[in-house]
């Protein structure tokens, strides 16, 4: 006996994961249920999860003082050419 689970995703999300699975030869529902297979049967989530770390106290106080300094003092601004 199956049943139906009904979430909400962003659109371009879900078809990035379609595009996934189908190069992998699965379909999103087949994948879906490895993760819940394996979840059961590990009794966790199957891959580690972690915080960003840019969105961390220590780092976002760190942006708030560096933008305080430049709202004070001026600086330069730079672009980043990450061709190079």
């Amino acid at each position: 006996m199956t049943t139906t689970i009904t979430t909400r995703i962003n659109a371009e999300d879900k078809k990035k994961f379609e595009t996934f699975c189908e190069s992998v030869g699965l379909t999103a529902s087949a994948a879906i249920n490895m993760f819940i297979k394996a979840t059961i049967r590990e009794g966790e989530i199957p891959f580690k999860i972690k915080a960003d770390p840019f969105y961390s106290e220590s780092n976002q106080a760190l942006l708030r003082k560096s933008k305080k300094e430049m709202d004070e003092t001026g600086g330069t601004i730079h672009d980043i050419n990450l061709d190079e």
